[in-house]
């Protein structure tokens, strides 16, 4: 598996990650040759004490006290400019990976197909966008270029000191890959370890979210403290988890370390061993302690974050994860001679192996006519809606538009031609006006308060200290259901779509809101292709086609007329909510 497979990184973070090395490597060695001016300048002080010759011959004292303090000027600026760019190479560009990974999960987001959300927790996803992104990016900043630049240090500095002397070479750098080899013989073990920890996490994460969006419905049935019982054992498990991966890393990492240390001891004792033969001089010894005092330096920092490389190798696969998931793709060739939704024995189950929701269903839902999907609850009326739009796939048969396969369209194309009301409306913490231009970006001013008037949303609007500048709060918090309808149905009418589609949309409303929405809705529906999803029988009575859906299936079809007159399952569905519009407490 490549680096870029391995931590999820895009082609410019691989070619950011290989810089950052490559200038970690550099910056360390330029650290060296500070060393190795350290080891000359003495090995001339040492001379002129001794009455000997210097090392290689080389008297840097004899260059006199200018000349020493300008090599020494010139040296802190080719250092200060090394750790510049190690710096920019570790840190500057690598954060702007994380970005450009975010954005590319979010472009993936947007393309896969809704049946991958109702696979995957909301929280799941937000954990997976912002906390492996972010473990990630700690790894490609903090651990990647120091590790891969204390590797290629070593591998150099391995061969520049063996032509001092191999044997303290051996002495020395034997510890470095035996530590490393140690660390990672045992990440098979540690790995597991990381993802318990992290999935541990994520459950917490998601019974915190879980607990913050029923918070109205634990209060309300008086179980607080029962439900705080539950996430604290969810923290709790969370932290044992952690603490045991922690202690594990612990012990290996400075494991790991005290072997790296043992280096600096056998440099010194083989030395000092060879010293006193006579087969090592004294200042190639001096030479190599310094070189080993700073050669452990980058392993040091990139050991002490070593865990973190192994949390990303989790993180990354999760995000790997996104782009295996196959895309709701299609052609961006689409155009329809005219926009009949037609479902030709289309069969649909949510999961694999599931019961079906769907089972042989067919009709036609023609363009300039009102067609009603109508049933008992769970009949597959609103699943008809998600298959006309392509917001999921047909198992078997097939949904097409003016003759148009949908599943050969690109999803995004296709719901151009789709307004869509729903009953569950959802609105940004954005202003009136940004609220309703959703429905066609790039709209005028004009455009949007021409469609929001048409929506009977000037009514309301007025009162608004800002009017349609004002801010409407999370999901439109600060409006009643039947405003918040009314803008929905203003994006529809701005988006002027062919194709409608309106599920339950004026169910949850009181009769007045009922009244204006209606209203407004007969605004949208002229001349469209017409889907409307009800439970009260009177909303559809002046539709021009109904199906009655029972079961997945379709049961009776026809017009309003013709299906009181069959006496099925739609005029028993009528009759009993004419019996219960008399009911009083």
């Amino acid at each position: 598996m490549t680096i870029k497979e391995k931590y999820a990184l895009t082609d410019e973070g691989v070619r950011n990650v290989k810089l950052g090395a490559v200038w970690t490597t550099v910056s360390n060695l330029v650290v060296f040759g500070g060393s190795g001016l350290l080891f000359l300048t003495a090995s001339s002080l040492m001379a002129r004490l001794t009455g000997g010759e210097p090392w290689g011959g080389v008297d840097l004292l004899a260059l006199g006290a200018p000349a020493l303090l300008a090599g020494a000027l010139a040296y802190g600026v080719v250092l200060f400019v090394c750790e510049r760019l190690a710096y920019y190479y570790q840190y500057g560009v690598i954060y702007k990976e994380s970005g450009r990974q975010r954005i590319g999960l979010a472009e993936r987001l947007r393309k896969l197909p809704l049946s991958f959300f109702g696979r995957r927790d909301l929280a799941d996803l937000t954990e997976t966008l912002m906390t492996d992104v972010k473990t990630c990016e700690h790894a490609y900043s903090h651990v990647l270029p120091e590790l891969y630049g204390a590797y290629a240090t070593m591998a150099i500095a391995a061969a520049a000191l063996a032509c001092f002397d191999w044997r303290l070479m051996l002495a020395s750098m034997w510890s470095g890959p035996v530590a490393l080899a140690l660390l990672f013989g045992v990440r098979a073990k540690l790995q597991p370890l990381m993802r318990r920890t992290r999935m541990a996490g994520l459950r917490t994460s998601e019974h915190i979210q879980e607990a913050l969006e029923c918070v109205r419905e634990v209060r309300a049935t008086n179980q607080v403290d029962r439900y705080l019982q539950h996430v604290n054992e969810s923290v709790d498990a969370a932290e044992r988890c952690a603490v045991r991966a922690e202690m594990v890393t612990g012990v290996c990492v400075n494991g790991a370390q005290i072997v790296l240390r043992l280096g600096f001891a056998t440099t010194l004792l083989a030395g000092a061993t060879f010293v006193a033969e006579g087969t090592c001089d004294f200042l190639a010894l001096f030479c190599f302690l310094i070189v080993v005092s700073r050669i452990y330096a980058p392993f040091d920092q990139a050991l002490m974050l070593i865990a973190e490389l192994f949390s990303a190798r989790t993180a990354a696969a999760r995000m790997r994860s996104f782009y295996e998931e196959p895309l709701a793709a299609g052609s961006d060739a689409y155009a329809p001679a005219e926009h009949d939704v037609v479902f030709d024995h289309v069969s649909f189950a949510y999961d694999r192996g599931a019961e079906k929701v769907l089972s042989d269903v067919s009709f036609t839902a023609r363009q300039g006519e009102v067609t009603a999907l109508v049933g008992p609850s769970g009949s597959g009326k609103s699943t008809c809606s998600r298959l006309a739009c392509r917001f999921w796939d047909a198992g078997s048969g097939r949904v097409s538009v003016g003759g148009v396969d949908v599943s050969t369209v690109d999803p995004e194309v296709l719901l151009r031609d789709f307004a869509v009301v729903f009953q569950d409306v959802l609105l940004f913490d954005d202003t009136v006006m940004g609220n309703i231009r959703l429905g066609r970006r790039g709209a005028t001013d004009e455009e949007v308060l021409a469609a929001a008037r048409a929506a009977n949303c000037d009514e309301f609007v007025s009162r608004l200290p800002h009017g349609y500048q004002t801010m409407i709060g999370e999901n439109g918090s600060k409006l009643s259901g039947g405003e918040r309808q009314r803008i929905s149905i203003a994006r529809a009418l701005l988006k002027d779509a062919p194709i409608v589609l309106l599920d339950e949309a004026t169910a949850s409303l009181d009769v007045e809101n009922e009244t204006q929405v209606q209203q407004a809705l007969s605004r949208l529906l002229v001349g469209k292709t017409v889907i409307v999803i009800a439970h009260r029988m009177r909303t559809v009575e002046a539709a021009d086609h109904i199906v009655v859906l029972d079961g997945g299936r379709v049961v009776e079809q026809g017009s309003p007329a013709e299906l009181l007159a069959a006496g099925g399952l739609f005029a028993r569905m009528v009759s009993l909510q004419r019996e219960s519009a008399g009911w009083t407490l």
